[in-house]
């Protein structure tokens, strides 16, 4: 079911947008159309069903693993990491293509992501030894690090740069190469494949530490191994589209209400209501350009869609 969902909000957002495609006539070599759905709108699709998987999967594994349920992917100082390595890459001025196709930004971004969550994982082993508590606040407080690092780096930027900063950090979904999506694409998809994999792991770490150890469960190893998962999986979906919020927070919760709290079924559920959610989030900020001639963050639709939805759902529960 999720994945027939996918799949037609795949096709609505592939025929729709600044300008309505025939998709007979798209796929139909030499034309107009064709041209548009497969150079800007196919790659644009692809992205947006990419981070959406990745950032959902990984909020629900989070939940899950930390059995919090405000818990999102962006806990682990991810956000942090790669918001302020995609701010210094644009003050210096770093545009050229670098890694699998990678811009100057999604470069510094993916670096920053990945320093960022490896400083956050070691402090927190090293404050709480085996609890998930040290590393939540770890993360907690290495983006309020990030946040102060990237006002002050604003602040010293030229205006024609400020832009650019203030847009990848409301989270951008822009046309990125093949390369780059390949790339990307292959992390996100192996890191969430190996998440489901390790969904039985999950669900008996819900029931404790104590518990799960006393099933035959490497505590310290499996969440060692999901953290590092759930990081890689947001790395490369942030260095990509930047902060899209929301997603990972809210989707869970969505799949959870129909599937139960089994991850086996929850977390890919998750990834794919999250492509889907975030497809049609993309395709409301295409169709906005028709009546506002400007195009909005697709972070910004997902937190005006996100937020109340999410209000509501606390209110019902």
């Amino acid at each position: 079911m999720g994945a027939l969902l996918a799949a037609l909000c795949a096709l609505v957002a592939l025929a729709f947008g600044e300008q309505a495609l025939d998709l007979g006539e798209a796929f139909t070599a030499g034309t107009t159309a064709h041209t548009i759905l497969l150079s800007l709108r196919l790659p644009r699709v692809v992205l947006a069903a990419m981070v959406g998987a990745a950032l959902a999967a990984s909020g629900s594994m989070l939940q899950a693993l930390l059995r919090n349920p405000l818990a999102d992917p962006f806990v682990l100082g991810v956000s942090g990491g790669a918001a302020l390595g995609a701010t210094i890459a644009i003050a210096l001025g770093v545009s050229t293509a670098g890694l699998a196709g990678l811009s100057g930004a999604s470069v510094f971004a993916l670096v920053g992501a990945v320093a960022s969550t490896g400083l956050v994982l070691t402090v927190g082993r090293a404050s709480r030894g085996e609890s998930a508590t040290g590393t939540l606040l770890a993360g907690v407080i290495f983006n309020a690090f990030a946040l102060a690092a990237i006002i002050f780096i604003k602040a010293l930027v030229a205006p024609d740069k400020l832009g650019e900063v203030l847009f990848w950090l409301a989270g951008a979904l822009g046309h990125e190469s093949w390369s780059a999506l390949a790339f990307s694409g292959t992390v996100i998809t192996l890191s969430v494949l190996a998440m489901w994999a390790l969904a039985p792991r999950i669900n008996l770490l819900m029931l404790g530490d104590d518990d799960a150890q006393s099933l035959g469960v490497d505590v310290r190893r499996t969440r060692l191994a999901l953290l590092l998962l759930a990081s890689a999986a947001v790395s490369a979906a942030v260095a990509l589209s930047g902060l899209v919020g929301f997603v990972g927070l809210l989707v869970p919760h969505l799949a959870r209400l129909g599937l139960g709290a089994d991850q086996r079924l929850t977390l890919p559920a998750s990834a794919l209501l999250g492509a889907s959610f975030l497809m049609l989030a993309d395709l409301a900020a295409r169709l906005m350009f028709r009546v506002f001639h400007t195009e909005p963050p697709v972070g910004v639709i997902t937190a005006l869609l996100g937020g109340p939805l999410f209000l509501l759902l606390m209110v019902r529960r």
